[in-house]
């Protein structure tokens, strides 16, 4: 049983759940582009050197460390908070999780939303993406960014709340 069904009520079921844009990985895959061919050519021009082979293996791992910092801090680790990110609603409540060594996250029942805005640019639209504003009756709003379709999401929520409302309002 993997997340969110592990932290769900008995009858609870989940009805979108969703890592935020993948454009939030474009920036981390440039970067492990670019340090690897530097990284690469920087190799490739330390081994035709006629230095002695000792200097030449300590420059290769110094290198190959530097890559492996960079990389790891500037590519992996922004993977595993995206991958970490979650953003579930659920037929009871919105569920915010995020992070890799330190957990937070946040939970709102549905009765408690008062009302859904979505934001979006013209890149965000062009990538299907955008902010999703939640404001429910005791905190100030609360925005998500780079929710996947938000259009769709904000759609989704707003019947849900609706749904849970039994309001005569709720559209058809």
């Amino acid at each position: 049983m993997g997340y969110p069904d592990n932290v769900l009520a008995a009858d609870e079921n989940v009805v979108l759940h969703r890592h935020p844009h993948w454009k939030r990985l474009v920036g981390p895959v440039l970067v492990l582009l670019v340090t690897s061919a530097v990284a690469a050519f920087g190799a490739g021009y330390v081994s035709q050197t006629d230095w002695d082979p000792t200097a030449r293996n300590v420059v290769l791992a110094v290198i190959g460390a530097v890559w492996l910092v960079i990389v790891g801090w500037l590519t992996l680790w922004p993977f595993l908070n995206w991958w970490t990110t979650h953003f579930v609603i659920t037929d009871r409540r919105v569920m915010f999780r995020q992070g890799v060594l330190t957990r937070s996250g946040i939970d709102i029942p549905l009765a408690r939303i008062n009302s859904v805005e979505f934001r979006h640019g013209i890149v965000d639209r062009i990538l299907r993406t955008g902010t999703l504003i939640i404001e429910s009756a005791s905190q100030d709003p609360l925005e998500f960014t780079d929710i996947p379709r938000v259009e769709r999401v904000h759609a989704l929520l707003y019947h849900e709340v609706f749904d849970t409302l039994g309001s005569e309002e709720s559209p058809s």
